[in-house]
């Protein structure tokens, strides 16, 4: 499932893109993902493309009022495992599975695939808005090192389960949890709470320094993510854990192992991440 880094890439794409085109028309294939179709086809059309926000794994397109309104909407999307949101020239071939397409005034479209069709899409006003993010934690990036200890630091919860909890770091999921956890040497079902000082400032610069390299290398394509303009990522080129059951650690040359935590496989390297000693 895409995460911080590859929706922050599609973001970025889609600011590049679209950012001050009006949206000409709506069409829908299947909307069984899609709250309220017939309110986006009423509501989004005519409207501008004001800019591209993130909140943690969501994408909202802020959309300017239009003539006789008052207020901005929000169409609010979510990639699922296999989303994605792209810009491209009305003549290229549509691919199969693409569900939602934007027409922009420039005459480009901008597309929504889903093959598997475990993503969302919504609109927001700016009354309901607050319902729908408040609920998030915080952001990954924005987050200070005390505060990061603080909030994490008093749970008693495995790291692995408390860093894919969306209501504490917004954002983080399977892959850069393992490629953090790796970096900082503290095993997935370690407890946040007996963590030392050290080992949470360690832990909170290795989520940064992860996802903000994720970013740079335009995400991890493992599955089917591309960004707005259809290119895969290549962070997946430097996964130091994630998904190498088997195969040796990059530090010491053990072999990494996959055991399960919160219902997810987690890969870490044994050595370089010893087993909590719990009472």
């Amino acid at each position: 499932m895409p995460e911080l880094p590859e929706v922050e890439t599609v973001a970025r794409g889609l600011r590049a893109a679209a950012v001050g085109q009006v949206i000409a028309g709506v069409r829908f294939g299947k909307t069984d993902f899609v709250k309220d179709p017939s309110g986006i086809e009423r509501n989004v059309p005519g409207r501008r493309i004001a800019a591209i926000e993130r909140y943690g794994k969501l994408l909202a397109l802020v959309l300017k009022p239009a003539a006789g309104t008052a207020q901005r909407l929000f169409l609010m999307v979510h990639l699922g495992m296999t989303g994605r949101f792209t810009v491209t020239r009305a003549a290229d071939p549509v691919p199969l599975h693409t569900h939602v397409v934007f027409t922009l005034d420039d005459g480009r479209e901008l597309r929504f695939t889903d093959p598997r069709r475990f993503g969302r899409m919504r609109l927001a006003d700016e009354a309901s808005l607050p319902a729908l993010v408040g609920r998030l934690g915080v952001e990954p990036l924005d987050i200070s090192a005390p505060d990061f200890a603080e909030r994490v630091g008093c749970r008693r919860a495995m790291l692995k389960a408390l860093l894919l909890n969306q209501s504490v770091l917004r954002g983080m999921g399977n892959i850069y949890t393992d490629e953090a956890l790796w970096r900082a040497r503290l095993h997935p079902r370690r407890i946040a709470a007996r963590c030392d000082r050290a080992a949470l400032r360690r832990l909170h610069r290795a989520i940064r320094q992860v996802l903000s390299e994720a970013i740079r290398a335009g995400g991890s394509s493992v599955s089917d993510y591309v960004d707005a303009n259809g290119a895969p990522g290549w962070f997946q080129l430097r996964h130091r854990a994630y998904d190498r059951e088997g195969r040796p650690c990059f530090r010491c040359r053990t072999k990494i192992r996959r055991i399960i935590v919160a219902g997810r496989s987690s890969f870490f390297c044994p050595r370089c991440q010893p087993a909590p000693r719990h009472r």
